[in-house]
């Protein structure tokens, strides 16, 4: 166990899960992450994963997916994130469940009453909003990170069954990121023009993305590892510069993460021990 998984385990709360920073409520998506990175680390089954595992269980919604946290009825993109587990980790149906809920889920821009509302009012809808992607709440638009990370958790899908919705869905969404790059090749959160200018990638963004997209033979992905190469090389933030390690090395390019100070996030902490886990070959969300 590395240092990181260590810290994690220090962090999660006595009902099972994970909260962002120590001392908060549990919430579904740094649960998940400590989840996947206890995984990476060979420890599935461990007391503190089973704990996880079961708070994350009884939080499962009526539809499949599952809210950010007890209080929030509503499912979201996290689950995504809960799909993303280890085959075994969750019990019965609720893989296929999750996997039933994601594949519902779409952006409100790419949707056909969105089309014609376009239409009606006499403007042709962006080439980039033509594409499936996926939303952070249902009937929002879609957005990078959401869209990555569902990418991830259908390839595992998709890696077990032959199963032509999750292809066509799997397609949609890299056509997706690829019409959403910024002028500089990377991603920034889903909007490449803000306030009337061309927007920069973020390192976080980009780094998500070029995992998500690590099968892809896209002509633009040549580009993308070079927007990513230099981010990393000019990263201060470790959960960045996890992401991009990530995203280099499942592209078959050297990357090393380098030593950076950790804020004592959940979330950072996890996705810095999944990044360790890929450059020493185990990297889980392809697994």
């Amino acid at each position: 166990m590395d240092g990181n998984s260590e810290k994690l385990l220090g962090l999660q709360n006595g009902d099972g899960g994970w909260s962002y920073r120590l001392g908060g409520g549990s919430w579904t998506e740094p649960t998940c992450y400590a989840l996947l990175a206890l995984a990476a680390q060979g420890l599935a089954s461990s007391e503190p994963a089973r704990r996880g595992v079961r708070w994350l269980s009884a939080l499962r919604g009526a539809g499949g997916g599952w809210p950010p946290r007890a209080e929030i009825p509503e499912s979201t993109w996290v689950t995504s994130l809960v799909l993303l587990l280890p085959g075994g980790m969750l019990p019965g149906e609720a893989p296929m469940r999750a996997e039933k809920w994601l594949l519902a889920q779409t952006g409100r821009e790419s949707s056909l009453v969105s089309h014609l509302r376009l239409r009606l009012l006499g403007v042709s809808p962006d080439h980039a909003h033509t594409f499936d992607g996926w939303p952070w709440y249902p009937g929002a638009a879609a957005w990078v990170i959401p869209t990555a990370i569902s990418l991830l958790a259908l390839g595992k899908v998709a890696g077990r069954a032959d199963d032509a919705r999750v292809r066509e869905r799997i397609a949609q969404g890299r056509s997706f990121l690829l019409a959403r790059r910024c002028r500089d090749g990377g991603w920034n959160h889903g909007s490449t023009k803000a306030l009337g200018y061309d927007s920069d990638s973020y390192p976080e963004t980009t780094g998500a993305a070029l995992l998500a997209l690590h099968e892809s033979d896209a002509a633009e992905m040549k580009d993308v590892v070079e927007v990513a190469q230099r981010h990393l090389k000019a990263c201060r933030s470790l959960e960045a510069a996890s992401w991009l390690t990530m995203g280099l090395l499942a592209r078959g390019f050297r990357a090393v993460l380098p030593e950076l100070p950790d804020h004592g996030g959940t979330n950072e902490l996890a996705i810095a021990a999944l990044a360790k886990s890929a450059a020493g070959g185990r990297n889980v969300f392809l697994a």
